[in-house]
């Protein structure tokens, strides 16, 4: 059973940092474009971060130089390091993959329309909530 389990977010005033994991399980990943995507209640999905299994990475230019994705494959574990945190940041995160792509603009894309391919397994994903 393929499952996405996210977790690491909180609470935290501007300007502080935060870290996001996501547990991978059902499939073996290992090739795969992994991503993180964000969403307010009541808005689109925002594709944040992309990383394929070169270790390239993608960001939309909202978090570009405060966001770090990484993966680690052994441990079956997607991450996103997320600092100088600002108000506009609070959602909840998501994760997803897709076998085909690579970490550039296109991924970011699909990632934000829910065309990964495992887009529709998300998790819960996990709330961030950032004060002024």
């Amino acid at each position: 059973q393929v499952q996405f389990v996210e977790s690491g977010g909180g609470s935290v005033q501007a300007g502080g940092s935060l870290k996001l994991s996501c547990v991978i399980s059902g499939f073996t990943h290992d090739t795969y474009c992994l991503g993180w995507f964000r969403q307010v209640p009541g808005k689109d999905h925002e594709g944040v971060a992309v990383i394929d299994n070169n270790g390239a990475t993608f960001y939309a230019d909202s978090v570009k130089g405060r966001f770090t994705i990484s993966r680690d494959n052994a441990k079956n574990i997607l991450y996103l390091e997320m600092n100088s945190l600002q108000p506009e940041d609070s959602a909840i995160y998501y994760c997803a993959a897709d076998p085909d792509h690579y970490a550039n603009a296109a991924a970011l894309q699909a990632l934000e329309y829910g065309h990964f391919y495992y887009s529709n397994d998300r998790g819960r994903g996990t709330q961030v909530t950032v004060s002024s």
